[in-house]
């Protein structure tokens, strides 16, 4: 696995490694579990593993006609049922096929549509093949906007899986490239060895920056006459659905205002464990009132993160 980041976003993580171009690089496992049944349908268990825990847990039907989704859950979770189940690929594969699946995965509404691009040479670390190429667009919810391109090859399985999330201004948030190293073979259940865990002071829930645009690097430090200051948030190890709730703060600025003054709130709410979003505050008519000011951001009842900032005049 290889993940890129947009500017300004980068995973709290410490203990993660990037290389000189910014990059992460981490091995992935994927192991098909046995079968299980979910609901009133018997299914294949495919679990991923990342860093040495199960990331993503997949329960699907294959069979003469195709895979379709049945099920999710991530880290561990209870099963999320697909309603209707979601047709991921149609054997056999035809260049040009396409269709659309609306439907919801547990208590998340969603709407994607599939295309079969054509069929093409791959290049992956386990060698060349020649792939059927599936492009699945997010059309519900958005933003961030959500590409993936899948190359699939009979008897084999997808060999590159490419996700790509951008902003509603075209900007990368976050790139995610899966290729096979290792073609399948029969073998153990992967290792959970795992990674040092976090004491409650360090884990984060979520990890944010301010900014005076979208995309514009992280600061803490503003101008009075500055449009709107922008909140970015990803999460880290939330839950879907939890209420992401933002808290605007002025500590001192004065007789303007009493200390600790609530300037403004809104909230959001989490589609998965790493959601990500923006929010804003405008300027006031008069400008903003030079001084000290931080934003709390909440996970349900939680703390999560707060970033302080200052408003002064530029020098």
């Amino acid at each position: 696995m290889t993940q890129e980041f947009g500017e300004g976003v980068h995973p709290s993580d410490k203990s993660v490694k990037f290389d000189a171009q910014g990059k992460l690089h981490l091995p992935i496992d994927i192991y098909l579990a046995g079968k299980q049944r979910v609901g009133d349908v018997d299914t294949l268990k495919y679990d991923m593993y990342r860093q040495g825990a199960v990331s993503l847990t997949e329960f699907l039907t294959v069979d003469e006609k195709g895979v379709t989704a049945i099920a999710r859950s991530m880290e561990n979770g209870e099963p999320s049922l697909c309603v209707p189940p979601q047709k991921i690929l149609n054997f056999p594969p035809r260049a040009g096929e396409k269709w659309n699946y609306k439907g919801s995965v547990g208590d998340m509404e969603t709407e994607q549509a599939f295309e079969i691009v054509g069929q093409e040479s791959v290049q992956a670390p386990a060698g060349k093949f020649d792939a059927f190429h599936l492009r699945l667009t997010q059309v519900a919810p958005t933003p961030p906007k959500v590409v993936e391109d899948r190359w699939f090859v009979p008897n084999i399985g997808y060999v590159k899986i490419v996700t790509t999330m951008t902003l509603p201004n075209g900007n990368l948030l976050q790139r995610i490239t899966l290729e096979l190293s290792d073609g399948p073979k029969i073998g153990e259940k992967p290792a959970a060895a795992s990674a040092p865990s976090a004491s409650p002071a360090e884990k984060k829930l979520l990890h944010a920056a301010l900014a005076k645009e979208l995309t514009a690097e992280p600061t803490t430090s503003f101008t009075p006459d500055l449009k709107k200051i922008f909140c970015r948030w990803q999460g880290d190890a939330l839950n879907k659905g939890d209420k992401i709730h933002c808290v605007w703060i002025a500590e001192d600025v004065g007789e303007v205002a009493p200390p600790n003054y609530k300037v403004d709130e809104t909230s959001m709410t989490a589609d998965g464990p790493t959601a990500a979003g923006t929010f804003t505050l405008s300027r006031p008519i008069k400008g903003w009132p030079p001084g000290k000011y931080r934003v709390e951001l909440y996970a349900g009842d939680q703390l999560a993160d707060t970033l302080k900032f200052t408003i002064a005049a530029a020098k």
